[in-house]
């Protein structure tokens, strides 16, 4: 009796206690985080009750009791909790803004395109995303050959970086190609990653297990990102440490192909720590074709590690980090003598601070410190008294050293500030300075000539972003003041260096690039954008001073180099469903004065070419971009790109393609997810003819190439994984240099993932 007795007094008290609770009025503002206002928003309580509606200047009045516990909800968006303490007096008045993130942020926001999230159907830029889930169910080993799986999406050459000689990983975007450096920007949290010497990609430079996602932009970016981003920016986004963690994934494959990679994480309060490793490599393969190898062909392969330390204070609305990471690899690439080595120490100190009405500031300092080591040969078809039968590639004669140490620094510095209803103005600076010491021995003659040159990018950026009512305007520029200067050629004597007789040129030049970008939202699903752009590249040490062999092909150097200009524009129409989002644009760039190897001679051995400005070329074409979800079990992702890709002015080739980019490739991948099954995913990959040198006399024909991934998990910390690759065994071919090299056969590896300490992504 005693007990029912006390479970009714309780219950009045607590009614009573809620009766007595303060009633208040609250006034909300609602809307979105570049400050316009979010009509027709639902307030409702924790119940699914409706308090209230927000008008056309997002604002929405309500009673409620304390503690006040509400949702805000609105198409488009995140919905948003807010809760109220319960320590206001009876019948006070609160009034309060609620900003809300575009709907499914976390997969859809980019962060690339314009230095600011925007939703995806928000965005005049074409960008496409990778999840770390993405990149670790690819049945590739390399990033580059993970980023294939992306429509448009190129080398210089087919090969993978396993087996590709380091100046022909330049990555090719938009069909615009490359040389050996890149048309498209590689960053790593605003750090660029091309290379200083040839602007080139070490893809076996990342950890694995340290990237948390990989993001594209497609299109001319130099309005913010400075030379080199043509075609596009790639940026890689190293996790930050969230929690105590190990995991660590180990593979073994055919061909000796291995993949051991390990993330150590720590969380103490504001501090975070982690550390990353990667070993790769394989043993490789001949790439010349069986039909024209000769006894002077080996393996192509790599041996590669890697490195990253990474340190944070995060506490409220500052973020401090250093980074330091290391890389080394060994390659040989496909003869006794031509090898090369690679070292790299890159370091990078930050800030991120969100200060007062929402503005933040990204503050980057960097730098890397490298040394390169390549090694270069010309091959006999004549009988040797080693191979006196031999008819073909019989023999190898070293030809030069390069032996090139370089240094690079940076800062960078951009700030974003709300100015009122949907209105963002960014401001920034940056400034990029690179020293290259080009060491280069003729072994037939036994001279060493050195050049030693300083390039100084620094430059000034501004964006001006207004979102009102379904449209999106942003408009920035960005002048960039580039000196090639302080060069010296010196002559190896026997007292010393000497100063050669002729010095080259130095030279300098200023660059304005603007863009501006329109979307328009019709409806809740659809929007239809345009943008057009200015960008440039300017000219790298290796294409002014170096000479470069692949196969049989000898590139000359040029010291009159001068920048490439870009100009181009892109329309588009794009759908967000909840079973995904598709994206068609039309695109269109010019670029005048290209860097390009043009033959000069093309009955010598080796085949002798040029670098020169040509007077333009131009990609237009269509692509189609495709994520989808049917079910909750299957994402479809893909698309395919058409780019008509010439020379268009000049004087030779004109009407010739670009070399080594075709006017069709296409991409579906297909991932399968299961808890009780596993994962499967398929990834195919469709690509058009394309020509490997700029006369158009060595065709590479098409090719479709199918990999397969699979994993299972046992238990909570263990997954166990096998892949594919090439799995129909197609005779690919890479490059004509005139002898036919192909891609790697069909290879099979399988290895295990271990997670101790959080949860399974």
């Amino acid at each position: 009796m005693r007990s029912f007795l006390s479970i009714v007094i309780s219950g009045v008290l607590a009614v009573a206690a809620t009766s007595a609770r303060a009633q208040m009025r609250v006034t909300l503002t609602i809307e979105d985080r570049f400050g316009a206002a979010v009509a027709g928003a639902q307030v409702e309580d924790g119940s699914g009750r409706r308090l209230g509606t927000s008008d056309a200047q997002g604002g929405a009045v309500f009673d409620c009791k304390t503690p006040c516990r509400f949702i805000v909800k609105a198409s488009g968006f995140s919905a948003a909790s807010e809760v109220i303490a319960e320590d206001m007096p009876a019948n006070a008045a609160h009034t309060m803004t609620v900003q809300l993130d575009p709907a499914g942020a976390t997969e859809q926001v980019t962060v690339t395109a314009y230095r600011a999230p925007m939703g995806e159907l928000e965005s005049p830029a074409i960008t496409r995303q990778l999840a770390q889930a993405e990149l670790q169910s690819t049945a590739t080993v390399t990033m580059d050959d993970k980023l294939r799986q992306l429509p448009g999406v190129e080398l210089f050459r087919r090969s993978s970086s396993l087996v590709a000689n380091p100046s022909s990983q330049g990555i090719s975007l938009r069909g615009l190609g490359s040389t050996s450096a890149s048309r498209t920007l590689v960053t790593e949290d605003d750090v660029p990653l091309n290379d200083p010497v040839g602007g080139w990609i070490h893809w076996e430079e990342q950890p694995e297990l340290a990237l948390s996602q990989v993001e594209l932009l497609r299109g001319g970016a130099s309005d913010l990102y400075g030379s080199s981003a043509i075609g596009g920016v790639v940026s890689f986004h190293v996790a930050e440490p969230k929690t105590n963690a190990l995991e660590v994934r180990s593979s073994y494959g055919g061909q000796n192909t291995y993949a051991q990679s390990m993330l150590a994480q720590g969380r103490r309060g504001p501090w975070g720590a982690e550390f990353a490793g990667t070993l790769v490599g394989t043993d490789g393969y001949i790439q010349e074709a069986p039909w024209q190898r000769g006894p002077v062909d080996v393996n192509s392969n790599v041996h590669a590690r890697t490195g990253l330390a990474l340190v944070e204070h995060a506490k409220g609305p500052l973020r401090l980090f250093a980074r330091a990471g290391g890389f080394d690899e060994d390659r040989h690439n496909g003869t006794p003598y031509q090898i090369n080595h690679t070292r790299l120490w890159r370091y990078a100190l930050g800030g991120d601070w969100n200060g007062p009405r929402q503005g933040t500031l990204v503050v980057r300092g960097y730098g890397s410190t490298e040394r390169y080591y390549q090694t270069f040969s010309s091959i006999s078809n004549e009988p040797t008294a080693e191979n006196p039968d031999c008819s073909y590639r019989c023999g190898e004669k070293p030809t030069k050293i390069s032996n090139i140490p370089d240094n690079e620094i940076g800062a960078s510095a951009h700030w974003t500030q709300p100015l009122g209803a949907g209105l963002l103005l960014l401001a920034g600076s940056d400034v990029h300075d690179v020293r290259v010491w080009d060491e280069e021995q003729t072994l037939a003659t036994g001279s060493v000539v050195k050049v030693d040159v300083h390039q100084r990018d620094p430059a000034l950026y501004g964006e001006l972003m207004w979102v009102r009512n379904g449209w999106t305007v942003v408009g920035s520029a960005r002048v960039d003041w580039f000196q090639n200067y302080d060069v010296e050629q010196l002559v190896q004597t026997g007292s010393g260096w000497t100063p050669a007789p002729k010095q080259p040129p130095s030279f300098s030049e200023t660059v304005f690039d603007p863009r501006l970008g329109v979307t328009r939202k019709i409806g809740e699903h659809w929007a239809v954008s345009a943008s057009g752009f200015r960008a440039f590249r300017a000219p790298t040490p290796s294409e002014l001073y170096r000479s470069t062999q692949v196969g049989n092909q000898l590139t000359k150097a040029n010291p009159s180099l001068q920048s490439e200009r870009a100009t181009g524009w892109e329309v588009g129409v794009a759908t967000q469903r909840e079973w995904g989002t598709v994206r068609t644009s039309w695109f269109d760039t010019q670029i005048n004065r290209p860097i390009s190897a043009v033959t000069v001679n093309p009955n010598s051995s080796p085949i002798l070419l040029q670098r020169e400005n040509l007077g333009q070329i131009e990609s237009r074409g269509v692509s189609i971009d495709a994520e989808l979800a049917p079910l909750r079990w299957l994402a479809v992702d893909g698309g395919y790109q058409y780019a008509h890709a010439t020379v268009t002015k000049g004087p030779q080739d004109v009407g010739n393609w670009i070399p080594n980019v075709p006017h069709n490739m296409a991409t579906v991948n297909l991932r399968a997810s299961q808890p009780r099954l596993g994962t499967l995913s398929l990834q195919s990959r469709l690509s058009g003819r394309q020509y490997d040198n700029d006369a158009n006399t060595f065709m590479l024909h098409g090719y479709f190439r199918m990999d397969a991934y699979g994993s299972h998990e046992f238990g909570r910390w263990l997954e166990v994984f096998a892949a594919g690759e090439n799995l129909f065994d197609r005779n690919i071919e890479v490059a004509k240099t005139p002898t036919t090299t192909l891609a790697r056969s069909r290879v099979a590896r399988a290895g295990v993932n271990i997670r101790l300490g959080h949860e399974r992504k």
